[in-house]
């Protein structure tokens, strides 16, 4: 098995003790969801990626990819490569000039970069082995509200009901 599983963005979903933001990570079987709390901001950066919504003037991530495409770049994955202390860490890969550049960065900041680029994102199985394992993905009556009550198999119960469409979405 390869150090890395490709993941997926599922959805953006709030925790409702908080109202944080939770950027939602899935692998393209279904079998793996990796919640990563992130900050509103970001969250929306997320979310108007994952909506198609342009702005009149580059937001910070716009201007990062402006960057990437202005030097003749690419921008080939980014990896969620840890978690310590319950703090993920990403590192973002750019080919330029036959040179990898590999770059710090915080997952949800390298999330919305890699939306924008249209790249790959990968996490370390290491930090996928923490995910929730989803056997088979249960439909709900309803919509599920998201709870992260700091209880693992309540928060399994709840991701496994859910589907795509109860993640709810950030209007930028």
């Amino acid at each position: 098995m390869s150090s890395f599983v490709e993941m997926k963005v599922a959805g953006i979903a709030l925790d409702p003790t908080n109202n944080a933001p939770i950027v939602v990570l899935r692998d393209p079987e279904g079998k793996y969801i990796l919640p990563i709390w992130i900050g509103i901001m970001e969250a929306s950066a997320i979310a108007a990626a994952l909506e198609g919504i342009h702005y009149s003037r580059p937001m910070t991530h716009d201007l990062f990819k402006s960057f990437i495409d202005t030097l003749g770049a690419t921008l080939e994955k980014i990896e969620v490569v840890d978690i310590r202390d319950n703090v993920f860490y990403a590192l973002i890969t750019i080919e330029l000039q036959g040179n990898r550049i590999t770059i710090d960065a915080r997952p949800s900041d390298a999330i919305a970069i890699a939306l924008r680029t249209k790249s790959s994102i990968f996490v370390a199985n290491h930090v996928i082995k923490d995910a929730i394992k989803v056997d088979s993905l249960k439909t709900g009556a309803g919509k599920i509200m998201v709870g992260f009550e700091q209880d693992t198999e309540k928060l399994k119960e709840i991701l496994e009901k859910m589907n795509p469409e109860d993640f709810g979405k950030f209007k930028a």
